[in-house]
């Protein structure tokens, strides 16, 4: 009877040390599975925030390039302009310093005061022998003209009329000439192989861009920049 209660002890006390150790053990077990899933969830979420921040600092990165993209774009497209604008100017400059002389050198008083300051020193070459040629624009004559005087416009009488110019006025051996390839201005020659003088609208108006257009272009710099 005595041994069947300590057996019955026994067998209790190893059901009470098994329900303690299980106990135990699965409390550890929870606790081991608890961390490990903290330390995952920590994992992840730091994964996340590298993650996050790597993708705001190429975002930026992006956008800073995309910035200064636009910002050479606009710049460059500006410098165009700019140039643009600055050449177009220059042009329409050119253009009207042309005309400009154009219609001053149309101007038969002008051409007759030219032909006259000329023919001195024409006529100081003629005096030695080589002739001299002062060559007027056919436009001043007229084509109408032209046709219905062919004779005189070669032996230059009728341009001396147009100009009003009378035989004294011009020195021995100098001889007028119209020429359709002259649209404005004179030009004129001693002899054959003498000098020669370009005074035509578009050798005065080259002549005159190359005294002025340094000036317009440091105007144009110090407005448009």
């Amino acid at each position: 009877m005595a041994t069947e209660q300590e057996t019955a002890k026994g067998v209790d006390a190893l059901i009470a040390r098994l329900r303690h150790d299980g106990v135990a053990a699965g409390t550890a077990e929870a606790e081991r599975l608890v961390t490990d899933a903290q330390a995952e969830a920590a994992r992840i979420v730091a994964e996340a925030e590298d993650a996050a921040e790597k993708t705001r600092i190429e975002a930026k990165r992006a956008a800073d390039r995309y910035a200064r993209a636009g910002e050479e774009a606009l710049n460059t497209a500006m410098r165009d302009a700019v140039l643009t604008m600055k050449s177009t100017l220059m042009a329409q400059f050119e253009q009207d310093v042309q005309r400009m002389v154009s219609a001053q050198m149309s101007d038969l008083e002008m051409l007759r005061q030219m032909v006259l300051e000329l023919v001195g020193r024409a006529g100081q070459a003629a005096s030695v022998g080589q002739g001299a040629s002062v060559i007027l624009p056919a436009e001043v004559v007229g084509p109408e003209a032209i046709t219905a005087n062919a004779d005189d416009i070669q032996s230059g009488a009728l341009t001396k009329y147009v100009l009003g110019l009378a035989q004294d006025q011009l020195k021995e051996g100098v001889t007028l000439f119209a020429a359709s390839d002259l649209h404005a201005g004179i030009r004129a020659q001693a002899g054959e192989d003498g000098v020669a003088l370009d005074l035509s609208d578009q050798a005065i108006a080259a002549l005159l861009m190359q005294h002025l257009q340094p000036r317009f272009r440091a105007v144009l710099e110090g407005v448009i920049k």
